[in-house]
């Protein structure tokens, strides 16, 4: 130990006098400053690209209850009261004032006629639209109680929040009971404007302010979509009209919109936590759902001359109910259809690009002519032919209940199951884009696709005596020369039967498809559009009209074949009414939608 002791002082005794013999021979430093002459050079503006901050360290998210403390993080850019405000509300709002009169005339779906008043009733039903109305605002209380940051700290966004929904609740109240418009379903006088439909925009308009501006432009898309559900939910379930969907719609993001800005006011710099990602804004590359207002190709009439067995009706003698009246003839008019689109494409430049469409056009049938004619007060129509050639055989009338054991039609009406054309487009083509100005731009496309329809449909339901009829024929050399019918009598046995009663669809068709949009871009990443479409395609239509369907439950085998031969004189026959009729058309359809999107740019 004192062998290392005297080992170390020696060593360090040595140090030392070499630094004073350095520090001896040291110069004095002098300090040369270079000459800095001023030059001009270029900045170049780089934007924020939020995909390249993936990588960057983010703090772990911890729950987050602290719902009365105010937070302010550090260089989080203020908003000004128009910073936010896009207006985009007021012309969906106006939408929906504006074809607030063309409402769809339908027979109810009632055998009792309770609702005389109501036109339409489908049997589509589903109640999920009950629950994503809240979708919005459940996901952003998830993600706020979760610790994941946002636009605004808890006091901001509640008062926000409660705004927004407060200023809701007071339009689509206000307007509600004071327009007093009859819902489809004749249930309440408070169809316009859709409070489930302002409800669910609400929700999405905070959901996309307080994520989908500051974190993912994907949790817009997530909030728009389900609340585009949720309005065509609402006219497919026949509690509204398409009018009080876009009036809702409207009123939702025109309400948070003005909440926001009033936050802004009041609360100032205080409580903000994140600034608006920035996205390269020269880039047209875009998602968009859109919803819009069909117009164009709104009937489909058909004449005898489409009528597929035409000389075999002839031959009935009935082809003449089909001609010659508007109102009770064949003709299925349609009003202004639903539009609802998802829309993407890829640009390579600034003006061309390539991309596709899936758009779904719901087109609601207005009047169904003649066919509508099978409610329970007018059951007894399509047995006018029928009773015809008994009267004139001297037998009495086929209806009659007191001499055939009870009615043979007991009860009978109408389902709509379909009340609409649903049609399926996917398309892909060549997007344009000519630019205004940093924040407006002119767009077009060019594209084609394939036209998918679901048929329009109604079935019928009858019960009623089942009734048997004996028949006997004198045949001479293979020809019928003479033929007696007993009046129908009844079994003792009920038939209950459900049938196809009416159906209208479409083969599959090549559409072309083109069109005119006007882009606000109102943030780097985020743009609204208005659009008009138009798009055209020519497909043959096919409709099948069956009334006597039901016969074949109410009347035994036996009288069932018979029924074709107790009136026959060689050149006339019945048995066509019991078969269906079958028209077939092709057309070609001629739509227009006006519309408005909400995109992301990428």
């Amino acid at each position: 130990m004192k062998r290392f002791y005297l080992v170390t002082m020696m060593a360090l005794a040595c140090m030392a006098a070499s630094a004073s013999h350095v520090w001896d021979n040291m110069e004095p430093m002098k300090l040369e400053v270079p000459e800095m002459k001023p030059e001009l050079v270029q900045v170049i503006h780089q934007p924020l690209d939020y995909d390249l901050m993936k990588d960057a360290p983010e703090p772990e998210p911890k729950m987050d209850f602290d719902f009365f403390k105010q937070k302010t993080n550090p260089d989080v850019k203020p908003y000004k009261v128009m910073d936010d405000l896009t207006f985009v509300g007021i012309p969906v709002f106006a939408a929906g004032w504006a074809i607030k009169g063309d409402k769809a005339m339908f027979r109810v779906n009632d055998e009792n006629n309770r609702h005389k008043n109501t036109q339409l009733l489908t049997d589509f039903k589903t109640g999920i639209d009950d629950y994503t109305q809240y979708f919005g605002p459940a996901l952003t209380l998830g993600l706020k109680l979760g610790g994941y940051e946002g636009r605004s700290d808890w006091p901001r966004f509640l008062a926000s929040a409660a705004m927004s929904y407060g200023i809701m609740a007071g339009l689509v109240n206000g307007i509600k009971y004071t327009a007093k418009e009859m819902r489809p379903d004749g249930s309440t006088a408070n169809s316009w404007p859709s409070g489930h439909t302002a409800t669910s925009f609400v929700g999405a308009t905070i959901l996309h302010k307080e994520y989908g501006l500051t974190r993912s432009p994907w949790f817009s898309v997530a909030g728009y979509g389900v609340a585009t559900a949720t309005g065509v939910m609402r006219v497919l379930n026949n509690r509204h009209w398409v009018s009080d969907v876009l009036s809702g719609a409207g009123i939702g993001i025109m309400s948070t919109e003005l909440a926001y800005a009033l936050s802004d006011v009041i609360f100032k710099e205080k409580g903000l936590l994140r600034n608006d990602l920035e996205g390269n804004p020269d880039n047209p590359s875009f998602f968009a759902i859109s919803m819009g207002l069909g117009l164009g190709g709104k009937d489909i009439d058909f004449t005898v001359d489409d009528l597929r067995d035409k000389e075999l009706f002839d031959m009935a003698g009935i082809t003449q109910q089909f001609e010659g009246d508007d109102e009770n003839g064949v003709d299925i008019k349609f009003r202004a259809a639903t539009v609802v689109d998802a829309e993407g494409a890829y640009f390579f430049n600034k003006y061309v690009g390539v991309g596709g469409r899936l758009r779904v056009r719901a087109m609601s049938a207005k009047t169904f002519g003649q066919f509508a004619d099978i409610a329970d007060e007018n059951k007894n129509a399509d047995f006018e032919l029928l009773n015809g050639f008994y009267q004139d055989m001297g037998m009495p009338d086929f209806m009659n209940q007191s001499k055939a054991g009870g009615d043979f039609v007991t009860d009978m009406y109408g389902l709509v199951v379909s009340d609409h054309l649903t049609e399926f487009t996917p398309s892909a083509g060549l997007y344009f884009n000519i630019p205004l100005s940093s924040r407006f731009a002119i767009g077009t496309k060019f594209l084609v696709g394939r036209s998918i329809m679901q048929e329009l449909e109604i079935d019928g339901h009858a019960e009623g005596n089942v009734k048997n009829i004996n028949y006997r024929m004198t045949i001479e050399n293979g020809e019928i020369t003479e033929g007696t019918a007993s009046y129908p009598f009844s079994t003792g046995e009920k038939y209950s039967t459900d049938w196809d009663y009416l159906t209208l669809g479409a083969k599959n068709a090549t559409s072309l498809g083109t069109g005119i949009s006007l882009t606000y871009r109102y943030k780097s990443n985020f743009s609204w559009k208005v659009f008009l479409d138009y798009d055209m395609s020519k497909k043959k239509y096919t409709m099948t009209y069956n009334p006597l369907a039901y016969m074949r439950a109410g009347l035994t085998p036996t009288a069932y074949e018979v029924m074709p031969l107790i009136y026959y004189d060689g050149n006339q026959s019945y048995a066509p009414l019991l078969d269906s009729v079958v028209f077939e058309k092709t057309k070609r359809m001629n739509y227009f939608t006006l519309g408005a999107s909400f995109a992301i740019n990428f």
